[in-house]
């Protein structure tokens, strides 16, 4: 079982991400306002914004600033953060369709007594396609690049730690899927950590984030078409604090996932082939 990695002070749920973007709690929240989330190609950048009892979600021209489409949603959603160096998500790779989410469940446990609720739009309409709302506190993970699938990081707590575990939702016939999304090589279905960096391959095939853990990070390398996990342990040699400064690349062909600083060298390397870490 990996230990649970606490990474600082607590962050608010909505709202940017202060300083470095690291923060404890079982998940980084949502982005309110802020720098939303860019489409794939860089020419539009999505941004959600709380107005009333509803949200206000933008297509933003980001050469010119000028906004070319806008809609209305019911309720207090924001765009997912998927990794605690800031890093939203929730396109798919075509760019057609947006995920937003709900804040996250701030009560005390149980997280049972949490409802979670994220809402799929058209980005040429920015209209309402789907709702999913679901009992536990639940957080975007991805989805897959025929929109048919949405994974989510669902967090569950016991006596002494937050454990989580990947599920997926389909959205064609509305339902969560009862199989946990989990290396079939690990002995538990469930994981404990922080996620660091996210990196997605071509066509959103493949998404893979990393995972803070004092002594054993790894790197959690989803199939989104698949429906297929598999962790990936890394040879860490440095510090702990090191590891959270850490960023993920592919390279040119997408054949080699590096793990590096912030403009610096590489550190660790895996071939997206094997799913292994390279010597």
């Amino acid at each position: 079982m990996r230990r649970l990695l606490v990474l600082g002070a607590a962050v608010a749920a909505v709202g940017l991400v202060a300083g470095t973007g690291l923060a404890g709690g079982p998940a980084p929240g949502v982005m309110v306002a802020g720098g939303g989330v860019v489409a794939p190609g860089g020419a539009v950048r999505y941004v959600a914004y709380t107005r009333g009892a509803g949200t206000v979600v933008t297509a933003v021209l980001t050469a010119s600033g000028r906004t070319a489409r806008w809609g209305w949603l019911k309720g207090s959603y924001g765009v997912p953060m998927i990794a605690f160096d800031g890093t939203t998500d929730g396109l798919t790779s075509d760019g057609k369709t947006l995920v937003l989410a709900s804040p996250p469940y701030t009560g005390p446990p149980p997280y049972s007594a949490a409802v979670s609720h994220f809402a799929i739009l058209d980005t040429r309409t920015l209209r309402l396609r789907t709702a999913v709302s679901l009992r536990g506190m639940f957080a975007y993970d991805a989805i897959s690049p025929d929109a048919k699938t949405l994974y989510l990081i669902e967090y569950m707590q016991d006596s002494d730690q937050i454990r989580y575990r990947v599920r997926a939702y389909d959205l064609a016939a509305h339902r969560l899927l009862r199989r946990v999304v989990a290396d079939p090589q690990e002995w538990a279905d469930s994981m404990v950590g922080s996620p660091i960096a996210r990196a997605t391959g071509p066509g959103g095939r493949w998404v893979y984030t990393l995972y803070a853990n004092p002594g054993a990070p790894f790197i959690h390398a989803l199939n989104a078409v698949q429906r297929k996990a598999v962790c990936i342990d890394l040879p860490w040699r440095g510090s702990d604090e090191w590891l959270t400064k850490m960023q993920l690349t592919l390279n040119g062909n997408a054949t080699r996932l590096v793990v590096h600083p912030r403009g610096g060298n590489a550190v660790l390397v895996v071939n997206t082939k094997t799913l292994r870490v390279l010597p």
